[in-house]
């Protein structure tokens, strides 16, 4: 029997496999840069995910994450977990699904303790799509500081360090040094030797504060001056004895200001409700921070690098303070009853002897509150903007005018005191606002 040779291999072979090792490389690259990665319905993939993030926030976002539990379970990769025409009926009408008997419906139900999920008759299909589009897309990746990468190259090796550049520096100044010296000796030997005279040293007078001693005008002037200054910064160093303008200590937790009363333009008093109808502002109790971080577990990236950037604060770190305070456990999304006090660090402190109410300027007054705490808007840490002192009050009072209009006694006190002082507006100055009994009783 003939031996049968196999046949070797040719060019259509390795054609063959250079085509398969390009697919596979290709999808790989594919799955590293961007995609979906995992498989996702091709009505999802193709749909609009910047709609379905404007849909998300605000119909979803207030029970659930892309990528953690919170009061509902985590979106990410939904699609993979149930089928799409099941999804379209789920959020359309959970509740109907329920009743209906649906395992899945049942099941998910009884799983996150038999919370209700809102109903959104609303939404199509393609509204649908384009929430799950967004909801399918790839966690972020943390982004990195470009403006940061020349100083880091410059430190590792990437560029000349500021260190080098000095070093360098003081070498060539070493050597000039030198060389003058060098060209000086040289010069005062040419001289000696063809008999030029160098110029001799002149003579030392008297050390000049012998001779500020022998003035006694010039003494008496420096005493008069001396003893003013003292008495001017003693007044002025007395004079600050009480008064903390600029204090800003820093916190057991981080409270940015600038984030909340200024990016998300959280009014003053939804945290300091006791100064609508008290003689103090009050510390808001942490269950008032629970209402909104119950769902905030983490800021955004950029916000995150830009607070470990400009200020130097893990705002995410800050945030597990408050759950670990509190006793808020993150994976049952429950509170365990093991809280911890926070001790807070006063920061605005009036002397016992003087009254001041909140209420009374906020709610009758109707004075902002950056009037007396400035633009706390715009601070990261809190600080006391004003001085309080008993002339910053009296100020004050003496250029803020009454708001009288809707007050039927402050209008018939405002026609007498109007005769009185011949004006058209009433200070509160002129309404009794600096009598000594108003603030120290």
């Amino acid at each position: 029997m003939r031996k049968t040779m196999e046949r070797p291999l040719n060019l259509k072979h390795f054609f063959l496999m250079f085509l398969l090792l390009f697919t596979f490389t290709t999808f790989a690259q594919d799955e590293e840069e961007g995609g979906y990665g995992d498989y996702v319905p091709e009505v999802v993939a193709n749909a609009d995910d910047a709609k379905g993030k404007e849909l998300f926030n605000s119909l979803c976002a207030a029970c659930h994450k892309r990528y953690k539990n919170a009061t509902g379970p985590a979106l990410h990769k939904v699609t993979d977990r149930r089928e799409m025409d099941w999804l379209y009926k789920w959020i359309v009408n959970s509740q109907e699904l329920i009743k209906s008997g649906d395992s899945q419906a049942v099941q998910l139900y009884e799983e996150w303790n038999k919370v209700a999920m809102n109903a959104y008759p609303q939404l199509g299909e393609e509204d649908i799509n384009n929430i799950l589009a967004y909801v399918e897309m790839p966690k972020p990746e943390p982004k990195v500081d470009v403006a940061a990468a020349p100083a880091a190259d410059a430190q590792g090796g990437g560029g000349i360090s500021t260190e080098i550049v000095l070093g360098l520096l003081a070498v060539v100044l070493l050597v000039l040094s030198v060389i003058l010296y060098l060209v000086n000796k040289t010069l005062n030997r040419f001289a000696e030797v063809n008999g030029i005279p160098v110029r001799a040293d002149k003579p030392k007078g008297k050390p000049i504060w012998v001779a500020f001693a022998e003035n006694q005008f010039l003494v008496l002037v420096a005493v008069v001056f001396l003893l003013l200054a003292v008495a001017w910064g003693g007044y002025g160093f007395l004079m600050q004895v009480g008064v903390d303008q600029g204090y800003a200590p820093i916190q057991p937790i981080h409270y940015s200001h600038r984030i909340h009363a200024g990016e998300n333009q959280i009014e003053c008093k939804y945290c300091h409700s006791s100064a609508r109808v008290s003689k103090h502002s009050g510390i808001p109790s942490l269950n008032v921070c629970m209402n909104c971080h119950k769902q905030i577990a983490e800021v955004a990236p950029e916000t995150q690098a830009e607070g470990e950037k400009e200020y130097g604060v893990d705002y995410n770190a800050e945030i597990q303070k408050l759950y670990e305070a509190t006793g808020w456990d993150t994976s049952t999304q429950s509170f365990t009853g093991d809280t911890k006090p926070v001790k807070w660090i006063r920061i605005h402190n009036l002397p016992d002897f003087a009254y001041f109410n909140h209420a009374q300027h906020v709610t009758v007054g109707q004075i902002d509150c950056q009037t007396c705490h400035g633009p706390v808007e715009t601070y990261e840490i809190q600080k006391q903007y004003a001085p309080l002192t008993m002339g910053w009050c009296i100020n004050c009072h003496r250029e803020t005018n009454i708001k009288v209009e809707g007050n039927a006694y402050y209008e018939k006190i405002h026609e007498e005191l109007s005769k009185k002082y011949d004006v058209d507006q009433l200070t509160a100055a002129e309404m009794g606002g600096l009598e000594c009994g108003k603030c120290h009783y």
